[in-house]
C-alpha cells in the first residue's frame, strides 16, 4: 500500500510538474483558440500580442503629420451594379476602422465598435505586400540576383521539399504548386497547424520545408497559399544576411513617418511573421499605400524602387485556379477589368486600397467572421469590397 502512494503521489508530483512547465503554452494556445470568438474578436484584433510571440517595431525619425479636408463619405454606393447603404454594408463587414486619403490629404476618417486611432491592428495578409516591397529593395541592391532563380538556391533546406526547383517568381505569384489547404474555417487545415505552430513558439521555417507535396507544376496555374509567403522570407533572409524583421525597419519602417512603435508577429526563434503579422495603426497602413500611389517616392527619396511598384502591382500570375476574381502580381491583388487600381488584402477584411487614376487611398480595417460567405449581390464581400472603394473614390472625383 505504501508503495502504492508513493507511486500515486510520484506521479501526482510529474503531473504538476509538466503543468507548470507547460503552463504558458496552454495558456497561449487557448487565447490562440478564441482569437476569433465573437465577442472578443475585436479586442483581439488590437491586441494581438496577447495572444502571440512579438516584437516591438520603434518609431524613428519624425512622424508625418497627415493635412486635413473632411468631407462626409456618400450615402450610397454601387455593389454589383445596385445601389446599396454605405452604412448598412460597413456595418455587415464589422468595419472597425475607415480612412480615406485624397491627393495627400485626409477626407474621412472615423473608428467603430470602440475601437481608437492608437489602436495596433493586425494586417493579417496586408503583410504580404509590405513583404513584396522590401523584396523589390533586395532585388534592386543586386542581392537577389534574379526572380527566375529556384528559391533552394538561396535556402539550401528547402531541397527535397515541394519548393525545390520553383522559381521566386513563381512563389510571388502565388503560382509553386505547392499542395496546402487554406481553408481558415477547417481546424484541420494546414493554415491553421500553421497557427498553432506559431502559437506554441515552433519554426515556420521547419514548417515550411516540411511541405513536400505538389498539387500542380510549379507556375501553371496561381493557388493563394500563404506559406508561400514565408518562403519569399526566407529568401530574403538569407540573400540579405539579415533578419526580415530588421530589413524591413532599416529600408522602410523607419522611412515612412510611422506614429508610433508596430508590433510583428514571430515564431518560437524570433523569424518575424512575414505572411501576416504586422500590427500598426490605421494611419500608418495610409502611409505604405501612399507610399506606393507616389511610385514608392516619400518626401524626395525613392524608397522602393519605381519600377518594383509597377511590376508587382500588375497582372503578372498564372490564371488563378480558385475562381477568385481577380488577378494577382508579386503579392498585390489586383481586380479584374483594373483601371490601375490594386489593394493590399487580409483575411476578416483588411484592406489598403490604391487608385493611381483618382489619387486615392482608403484603409479599411474590419472583424468580419463572415468574410468567406456569400454576399446579397453574389459576388463575394471582397468584390463587393472593392465596389465599395470605387464608390467613395469616384464620390470624392465629382
Amino acid at each position: 500500500m505504501k508503495i502504492f502512494v508513493r507511486v500515486v503521489l510520484a506521479l501526482l508530483v510529474l503531473a504538476i510538474g509538466l503543468l507548470v512547465i507547460n503552463y504558458s503554452k496552454i495558456q497561449r494556445l487557448l487565447r490562440v483558440n478564441s482569437v476569433f470568438d465573437a465577442d472578443k474578436i475585436v479586442y483581439n484584433f488590437s491586441h494581438m500580442d496577447e495572444a502571440f510571440f512579438s516584437m516591438n517595431l520603434p518609431q524613428k525619425g519624425k512622424a508625418h503629420k497627415w493635412k486635413q479636408d473632411l468631407q462626409p463619405l456618400p450615402e450610397q454606393i454601387d455593389i454589383n451594379g445596385k445601389s446599396q447603404s454605405l452604412k448598412a454594408f460597413m456595418e455587415e463587414t464589422d468595419t472597425t476602422a475607415l480612412l480615406v486619403i485624397k491627393n495627400g490629404k485626409i477626407l474621412f476618417e472615423d473608428y467603430y465598435l470602440g475601437t481608437q486611432q492608437d489602436d495596433l491592428r493586425i494586417s493579417w495578409s496586408v503583410a504580404k505586400s509590405f513583404l513584396s516591397a522590401i523584396f523589390g529593395i533586395a532585388v534592386e541592391e543586386g542581392l537577389v540576383e534574379s526572380l527566375n532563380d529556384p528559391v533552394d538556391k538561396y535556402v539550401p533546406r528547402l531541397k527535397g521539399s515541394a519548393y525545390e526547383g520553383v522559381t521566386i517568381r513563381n512563389v510571388l505569384n502565388m503560382s509553386s504548386g505547392v499542395l496546402f489547404d487554406e481553408d481558415y474555417l477547417d481546424k484541420n487545415s494546414d493554415i491553421n497547424k500553421m497557427g498553432r505552430i506559431l502559437a506554441l513558439g515552433g519554426s515556420m521555417d521547419e514548417f515550411a520545408a516540411e511541405m513536400n507535396v505538389r498539387e500542380r507544376e510549379p507556375g501553371t496555374g496561381r493557388h493563394y497559399v500563404s506559406i508561400d509567403t514565408h518562403v519569399i522570407g526566407m529568401v530574403l533572409r538569407a540573400a540579405t544576411g539579415m533578419p526580415a524583421s530588421d530589413y524591413f525597419q532599416d529600408k522602410l519602417w523607419s522611412k515612412l513617418g510611422v506614429g508610433s512603435d508596430g508590433i510583428y508577429l514571430t515564431d518560437g526563434n524570433e523569424v518575424a511573421f512575414v505572411l501576416g503579422g504586422l500590427n500598426m495603426r490605421t494611419r500608418d497602413y495610409a502611409l505604405f499605400g501612399q507610399l506606393f500611389l507616389q511610385n514608392g517616392r516619400w518626401k524626395g527619396q525613392q524608397i522602393i524602387p519605381k519600377n518594383w511598384v509597377k511590376e508587382s502591382t500588375k497582372a503578372s500570375s498564372p490564371p488563378d485556379v480558385d475562381g477568385s476574381g481577380f488577378d494577382y502580381g508579386y503579392q498585390w491583388w489586383i481586380p479584374k477589368g483594373s483601371h490601375g487600381d490594386f489593394l493590399a488584402a487580409g483575411i476578416y477584411s483588411q484592406f489598403i486600397y490604391v487608385d493611381p487614376k483618382t489619387r486615392t487611398v482608403i484603409v479599411k480595417n474590419s472583424a468580419d467572421r463572415e468574410f468567406k460567405d456569400p454576399s446579397p449581390s453574389g459576388n463575394g464581400y471582397k468584390l463587393d469590397t472593392v465596389d465599395m472603394f470605387r464608390s467613395i473614390a469616384e464620390h470624392y472625383a465629382e
